[in-house]
Formats: C-alpha cells, sequence, structure tokens
C-alpha cells in the first residue's frame, strides 16, 4: 500500500506519501485553499445527485495528488491507496479521481484512515464465517422505508453462518442480547442512521430506538477484552452529515472507539438497488477468496460501474472503507 497523507496551508496543498521501505515522496502545489474547495465542493455536489456530472473536476483532483507520483506507484508495484485527508478532501471518495482515461478504483483498491496511530495494521486473517445482519427494510420513526434491504440480507444470509434481525425483531435489546451472546467479527447495518462528527448528530435506527454513537460502541465492546473485536461493521444505507467535513471521522471513530478494525458506510444517500447489488458482491468476494476488504469493496464497485444506468459515480463510489484495509 502507498500512505497519502495530505495537508492544505494557506497558500499550498501539501501531499507527502509513505511506501513501505521506501524515501517519504513530497510534493505541493501552490494553491489558495478557497480554489481547492471550489474543485472539492463542486465535486461532491457533482457525485451525491445522479444527474450531473462534470469529469474535470475528478480529473483535477487526480493532477494534484496522484499524477505526480503514478510513475512512482506503478514502478513499486502498488495495488493499494490509502489516504489520511484533510478538510474539505474527505468529502470526496478518492475511488472517482479520474486520470483522462479511467477511475482510480479501476486501477487500485481505496481505503480512507484518519490517522494511521489510531488503525491496528496487521496480516490478513481468514475473514470471519459468522455475521449479524440487522435491518430495517420498513417505514418506522418517520423514516422511509427500505424496501432493498430485505433482499439485501436474503442474498447476504447464505454466504456466512448468519444470525439475522429484521423489521420488528431488529430492537435494542435484541441486537444488545445478540452481541453480547456471540462474538460477530462481522457485523452488517442496514437502517437508517446519520454519521457526524458531533455525537448528538449521530444515530442509528432499530424498531423501537434510536441508537447513539455512545450506546453503539458499548454494543459492539461486548467482548471486553477486545480478545475477538468486530473485524468490520459496514452501514448500509446510513449516510454522514450533510456539508460536515469531518463527519468522515465521525465514522472512523465508531471503528476505533467501539474496538472495530474498520467500518464501512456511504457519504450521501444510496440508491436502493445498486447498494443491494453492492453488498452482494462485496460479501461475495470476500466469501470467496482472500483477498482484502479493500480489494473487495473495489470489485463490488466495479460490478457497478459496470452496467450503464449505474455508471454514474453516485451510485458506487458511495460508500468508504475507514480503517484497517487489510
Amino acid at each position: 500500500a502507498a500512505i497519502f497523507y495530505t495537508l492544505i496551508l494557506g497558500d499550498r496543498l501539501e501531499v507527502i506519501v509513505a511506501i513501505r521501505d521506501r524515501p517519504l515522496v513530497h510534493y505541493s502545489h501552490e494553491l489558495p485553499p478557497s480554489e481547492i474547495e471550489i474543485v472539492f465542493n463542486s465535486a461532491n455536489s457533482q457525485i451525491s445527485s445522479p444527474r450531473r456530472f462534470n469529469l474535470e473536476l475528478f480529473q483535477q483532483a487526480y493532477d494534484w495528488l496522484i499524477r505526480p507520483i503514478e510513475d512512482n506507484l506503478e514502478a513499486n508495484k502498488i495495488n493499494t491507496l490509502v489516504f489520511v485527508p484533510d478538510g474539505i478532501l474527505r468529502n470526496v471518495p478518492p475511488a472517482t479521481f479520474h486520470d483522462g482515461k479511467q477511475y482510480l478504483i479501476e486501477k487500485y483498491s481505496v481505503a480512507i484512515a484518519p490517522s494511521l496511530q489510531l488503525i491496528e495494521l496487521q496480516d490478513r486473517e481468514e475473514i470471519p464465517q459468522e455475521i449479524l445482519l440487522a435491518g430495517l427494510s420498513q417505514s418506522r420513526q418517520g423514516f422511509s422505508s427500505l424496501p432493498g434491504v430485505k433482499r439485501e440480507i436474503e442474498q447476504i444470509q447464505p454466504l456466512f453462518t448468519s444470525e439475522v434481525l429484521l423489521n420488528n425483531s431488529f430492537t435494542e435489546v435484541n441486537f444488545n442480547r445478540s452481541v453480547n451472546k456471540t462474538p460477530f467479527r462481522l457485523v452488517h447495518l442496514a437502517t437508517h442512521g446519520q454519521f457526524s462528527s458531533s455525537a448528538e448528530e449521530t444515530f442509528l435506527l432499530t424498531w423501537d430506538e434510536r441508537i447513539n454513537i455512545d450506546e453503539l460502541n458499548s454494543l459492539l465492546r461486548g467482548d471486553s477484552k477486545l480478545l475477538r473485536p468486530v473485524d468490520l461493521l459496514v452501514l448500509s444505507a446510513c449516510e454522514t452529515a450533510t456539508g460536515d467535513s469531518n463527519s468522515v471521522l465521525g465514522l472512523a471513530g465508531i471503528a476505533v472507539r467501539g474496538g472495530a478494525r474498520s467500518t464501512m458506510a456511504s457519504l450521501w444517500a444510496v440508491d436502493d438497488e445498486a447498494t443491494v447489488i453492492l453488498m452482494t458482491n462485496f460479501y461475495r468476494e470476500l466469501a470467496n477468496e482472500p483477498i482484502t476488504k479493500a480489494e473487495a469493496l473495489r470489485r463490488a464497485q466495479l460490478s457497478i460501474l459496470s452496467q450503464q444506468k449505474f455508471a454514474h459515480p453516485f451510485f458506487w463510489s458511495a460508500f468508504i472503507l475507514v480503517g484497517n484495509w487489510q
């Protein structure tokens, strides 16, 4: 993997790239923060709507962050890019950066790290075979129905040894009982929720309650010694807070504070049909082959991108992997 550290200063954009057993690579661009903000805010508005798309914005992002080091990445046979993004850069998934011919995700697996100090890096273990699947397909507490959730859970369930909490069985009490009874290392939550840098604005919807971030962390920390921590927490149908440049840190906080090694969630409200396909393919890749979580996500995203009606980044790029990508 190559690790990209980005920093927006008063008059420039700084980039430092770390590749194992190689000297650090540094480059910068003299740019006022306002110009960076315009490009990334405009790019964010383009990808969060399936009706608009200006490829030049994503080519500009590529030119700033990737182009200066692309030969180095190829020479070192890099296959995963991990970004430690700063400020407004957190609101655009790097998978959408474009070199003029193809998206970054067509060449590399991509992950986000809030800080490598907060990420537990280790050799990849065998993918856990037990999964807790919980979700709401019906309308609850003023939130709309999510008809794809039932099909999503039904398609993932046969791939692993599964416990399912769907609709009226997905209560806070039942969820608490399940995570304390079995040390699930894969937890998939398909429900409405929002993740923000503010704990008060972060919640997860169950049939009867809203679980806030502290409650979720407490529930996931059922194994108090964290001898078998959650390897991957997937938040399907949730979204990060719009306009909150630190919302990705809110996502990362769930993984780090709750003891999960990594979290996968979306930056905006996602398309129901595309999400079912993406999630099913993601878990199928994990179950069938010894690959990293980042590579499984890449393959799942490419399965969406290859379909003409879902080719717009709105459909395939919303989900990001935060934390341990292995």
